[in-house]
Parts: structure tokens; C-alpha cells; sequence
């Protein structure tokens, strides 16, 4: 999902509590390394080249997945939910920001009824790992088409995923494939993952806080539009959006309120605070 945006007071205010998240910081490292205990995989894998970057999911998440795959989901609610879950977990457990991502398989039965089975899970991952294009979608992204085998999840038509049909503008995605796949995301995408989402090869994104909601908390979407979502339904991928959104927008506003010791903009704090643990847990 998204990355903060700073004003300069929010900027301000959060130079002036670098002290209190130094000496917090300080005290965390005291207690011990973090990474080998609630993160253990925080840091990104490079070789000693810089030629080579791991993307992983928190181990909290890892001992999860057998639990959120072995559920069935038939509704937008019940997949919207996990999304939101893993959003409020990851906040819990600073383990990156405040947004989840799903992605599910649509099953078909002959009397026209379906339900989904879960594919891949992703949350914000961008301070952890060090890595601005880890956002929830993107991850999900990434580790669904890892696990299918293939550089798009339109599995019929790998080489022309927006126009499945092999029609005119808008033909579709989801037309004629066997199998299907649906994104859902704890809030309405950024710019970027927008861009990755039309290339994914899923047939449908469904989404659930609103990128005001983003917004107010601080993060910048970037340039999104309603014919960024247009561009999605021309392409073939069916967008839902609102599912869950004050369960979802909640979330986000944990990250807010749990800036208990300081009052400033929480994107900014989450970042400040992230940044120096990041250089207190690597020395």
C-alpha cells in the first residue's frame, strides 16, 4: 500500500521526539535482538554484491498460513477480513504498516455457486525490509505468482493477460480463464500498486478503507483517479471497493492511536521511530 507523507511540522514534531524513540530504541535493543524472536526475518537478503533481495513474509504471518488456508470463503466479507486482520496484526506485531492484502482462487460448482481458497497473504513490508515497493499488494502479488509458476496469474493467456479474449479494449481477463484469482487489499490501492495489480493477471480487486482514509492518516497514494479504476474495468478486472471500509479504516488508525507518548502526524513517528530501531537492531 501506500508511503508516508511528511509536512514540515509533521517533520518538525517528529525531530523533536527522536530523543524519547532513541532512548526507547536503546532500551529495545537492551532487551535483546529483535529479529531473533517476533521478526526474525527483518532483514533483506542481499548478497554481499547487492545483486540478489529476498521478499519475506514476518514469521508471525508464516505460522499462520496453514490456519488461513485451511478455511473455505465464500463471501467478500470473510476474505475482506482477513485482509483487515493481517493489516491490525502486522501494526501489533511492528512488523510494517498498516495494510493486508489477500489473494484468493474462485472455485466453480455446476450449480452455479462458488468459494474461494487462499493463495497468498501480504502486508506493508517497506521499513522492516527496506524496500519501498513492498506494500501489501505487491507482496501478495509476488508470492501468489511464486506459488502458481508463472509471471502472471491469467494462466491462460500469459503472454496477453488484459485482453484474454484476444478482442478490442475491454475484452477482459476473466472471460475465458479456468481459474481465477481476486486481489483483496485492506485499503483502495496506490499509484503503484494500481500499476502492478493491471499486470498481475487477477480477474478482480475488491478493496475496503478508501485512499482518503489513507490520506488522513498522512500516507500519499500518489496519483490515483476514477479512471485509474476505469483503466482496471476496461482491462477485464472487476473492481469492488468499500467491503468492510470502516472495519478497515479503524485499522489504519491504530497506528495512530498507538502513539500514546508523543502527539504528531503517525506516519511521520512510525517512520522515524522504524528508521532508528532499523540502524539500533543492524549495529
Amino acid at each position: 500500500m501506500s508511503s508516508p507523507s511528511f509536512s514540515s511540522a509533521s517533520i518538525l514534531v517528529g525531530v523533536g521526539v527522536v530523543g524519547a524513540a532513541l532512548a526507547s530504541g536503546l532500551a529495545f535493543k537492551r532487551r535483546g535482538n529483535r529479529k531473533s524472536s517476533a521478526d526474525a526475518d527483518v532483514a533483506t537478503d542481499f548478497d554481499s554484491a547487492g545483486q540478489s533481495v529476498t521478499i519475506s513474509l514476518p514469521l508471525w504471518a508464516v505460522h499462520a498460513m496453514p490456519e488461513y488456508q485451511s478455511r473455505t470463503y465464500r463471501t467478500d466479507e470473510e476474505m475482506m477480513s482477513l485482509a483487515v486482520h493481517l493489516s491490525d496484526r502486522n501494526v501489533a506485531e511492528n512488523t510494517g504498516g498498516p495494510f493486508g492484502a489477500a489473494i484468493f482462487e474462485r472455485h466453480f460448482s455446476e450449480d452455479g455457486s462458488s468459494h474461494c481458497t487462499l493463495i497468498s497473504v501480504g502486508m506493508n513490508r517497506v521499513v522492516p525490509l527496506g524496500n519501498s515497493t513492498l506494500h501489501g499488494e505487491t507482496v501478495a502479488i509476488q508470492l501468489a505468482q511464486r506459488k502458481v509458476g508463472s509471471f502472471s496469474l491469467c494462466l491462460d493467456y500469459p503472454d496477453s493477460c488484459t485482453k484474454c479474449e484476444g478482442g478490442g479494449e475491454g475484452s477482459g481477463q476473466s472471460a475465458q480463464k479456468k481459474r481465477q484469482f481476486e486481489l483483496f487489499t485492506s485499503c483502495e490501492p496506490c499509484a503503484m500498486c494500481l500499476g502492478a495489480t493491471l499486470w498481475s493477471g487477477v480477474s478482480r480487486i475488491v478493496c475496503g478503507a478508501t485512499k482518503s482514509d489513507a490520506q488522513a492518516i498522512g500516507f500519499d497514494e500518489g496519483p490515483v483517479f476514477e479512471q485509474s479504476y476505469e483503466h482496471l474495468e476496461k482491462a477485464g478486472i472487476k473492481v469492488t471497493r468499500g467491503v468492510l471500509k470502516d472495519e478497515a479504516a479503524k485499522g489504519e488508525n491504530t497506528l495512530v492511536s498507538s502513539c500514546t507518548f508523543f502527539t504528531c502526524s503517525a506516519p511521520a513517528n512510525y517512520f522515524v521511530i522504524q528508521t532508528i530501531l532499523s540502524f539500533l537492531i543492524n549495529d
